[in-house]
């Protein structure tokens, strides 16, 4: 990513929008220099953006003003882009780039946060064109960076896509799950029980209850055993399971505790227990750095 600097005129930075405020990789402002910056918040449609305004302005107080919300998936405000990115390049000095006429930009970003799925929208709005890149709903998918991707005509812009990168420490192990849950780790390295686990802390702690209403629960409940056992009864995810006793072995049908979790997990991500906002603490815990006394 380093290398390929002197070719970029602007660097694009795209982060889970329920996780606006934590995860974000501090190294990529520290080794990318002075480029100009814009922050999308992508998956805005499973966002809870009740309080934009104050992520809005949290941002703003470590630097960010250059923020647009978007949803790659239907297109949603990606058209507010190639204009932001144009006027963002022209305030700026351009280097070794003065003479050229096409604009070059870098996408960066931690793993599954959706930089090919922006790039795929991007050709879509402006060249009526299908997909570049690949997207997987894992991270990992991009490797690379890539050759140039066209995205536009006027003004002529191409797009470096570059594979997600977390920083080497993550700062919480709270931080940490709420990577997790968003899918920028792979399930398996943190495990899909303990990821449950805290997002049924986290729904029950902001109140969205939508896992009782889907799954047909009684009521509430924060104990994720339980939870997962009436998951994995409602969806016939059950397993046989030897228990040795006193008088031999006998064959016992229990739950099938981590496919319930996986589905609890991928039911989350699909949006379908609600829009969520992941970052509630931080944003009402530390107020933005401009109204601290």
């Amino acid at each position: 990513m380093q290398s390929s600097l002197k070719l970029v005129d602007c660097i694009i930075e795209v982060h889970d929008a329920r996780i606006p405020l934590s995860g974000r990789n501090p190294l990529f402002q520290e080794t990318l220099g002075l480029k100009p910056h814009l922050l999308v918040l992508n998956k805005m449609d499973l966002a809870d953006l009740t309080e934009q305004q104050k992520i809005m302005q949290h941002l703003e107080g470590e630097g960010l003003k250059n923020v647009i919300f978007t949803n790659c998936v239907k297109d949603e405000n990606v058209k507010q882009i190639i204009p932001m990115v144009t006027e963002l390049t022209g305030r700026s000095h351009r280097y070794h780039r003065r003479e050229n006429l096409e604009y070059c930009i870098m996408v960066i970003g931690v793993p599954n946060v959706g930089k090919s799925s922006l790039i795929n929208s991007l050709r879509r709005q402006h060249l009526r064109k299908g997909k570049a890149t690949r997207v997987g709903g894992e991270p990992g998918i991009t490797r690379a960076v890539m050759s140039k991707i066209q995205v536009s005509e006027r003004p002529l812009m191409f797009l470096l896509d570059t594979p997600g990168v977390l920083a080497p420490r993550i700062e919480s192990v709270e931080t940490g799950l709420k990577l997790a849950l968003c899918g920028t780790v792979l399930d398996h390295l943190v495990g899909e029980e303990t990821m449950a686990d805290y997002l049924l802390y986290t729904l029950n702690k902001h109140q969205r209850f939508g896992y009782v209403q889907h799954y047909g629960l009684g009521s509430a409940c924060d104990n994720i055993e339980r939870v997962l056992k009436s998951v994995a009864v409602k969806l016939g995810k059950t397993q046989k399971v030897k228990v040795l006793t006193g008088t031999g072995n006998v064959n016992v049908i229990q739950p099938n505790y981590p496919a319930a979790a996986r589905d609890f997990l991928q039911t989350f991500r699909r949006g379908l227990l609600g829009s969520v906002m992941l970052d509630l603490d931080v944003l009402r815990g530390h107020p933005p750095a401009e109204t601290v006394p």
